[in-house]
């Protein structure tokens, strides 16, 4: 099928993507909705402005959209506007979203797709956490954490990148914590550097750590590609 895909940088649009291209989907555009606060119910936030340069990592087209306000409602319109228009640019059968657990996000996906004739392609669902996980490792994806919000996540595991000895450590702290740990509900953000499907790497040439005692983002100021 031709694919748009909903695609935040994060690992779970990221591998999305790399999945569908697995399956022989072709890709024909990345769909960005840009919020305007971490309170954002549908979407990511910390570092989405610099999509743009992650799109062009992958070489693929991309859109972006501003979402108005921090309601559902302003969300589902914004969503709608930008599938409307990948579908009128890029002749899309569906959309792809990298949603793994998410009922409430699957159905407002669905419900948007639905009005305008296209299918919707979820890939990971219900993958289990660890598999999931272990699949970013050996598969080459460069996992960053950007943001933490969760009991048993601290200032520490900003700026870190996810490897087999941090998945470890990580598992440990979900079993203590019950926090979910490919990080769905929220408990923490991600930005892949590097992956089979990315043409270039991302150079973090400048960034800083926001942390306010009990959650905290690792902020992209300054980024660039470097060549594989």
């Amino acid at each position: 099928m031709r694919l748009g895909c909903l695609f935040s940088g994060g690992k779970d649009s990221t591998y999305a993507v790399y999945e569908s291209m697995r399956y022989g989907h072709e890709i024909r555009c990345l769909l960005t909705l840009s919020p305007p606060s971490d309170e954002s119910l549908l979407f990511h936030f910390p570092n989405v402005e610099i999509t743009p340069l992650l799109a062009k990592a992958i070489r693929l087209p991309h859109l972006v959209s501003s979402v108005k306000g921090i309601d559902l409602h302003c969300e589902l319109e914004a969503l709608e506007g930008l599938i409307k228009q990948a579908r009128a640019e890029y002749d899309i059968d569906g959309i792809v979203h990298g949603g793994i657990s998410s009922k409430f996000q699957n159905s407002h996906f669905s419900i948007c797709c639905s009005k305008y004739g296209l299918r919707v392609v979820n890939p990971l669902w219900g993958r289990p956490a660890v598999k999931f996980m272990r699949e970013l490792i050996s598969n080459g994806f460069k996992t960053l954490i950007t943001s933490v919000s969760a009991m048993g996540l601290d200032k520490y595991w900003l700026g870190k990148i996810i490897d087999e000895k941090a998945l470890d450590r990580l598992m440990q702290l979900s079993d203590r914590n019950r926090f979910n740990l490919n990080f769905e509900g929220g408990e923490a953000e991600t930005l892949v550097l590097d992956s089979p499907i990315h043409h270039d790497i991302i150079d973090i040439m400048e960034s800083q750590i926001q942390w306010d005692g009990q959650r905290g983002i690792f902020k992209l100021n300054r980024v660039g590609l470097k060549s594989k």
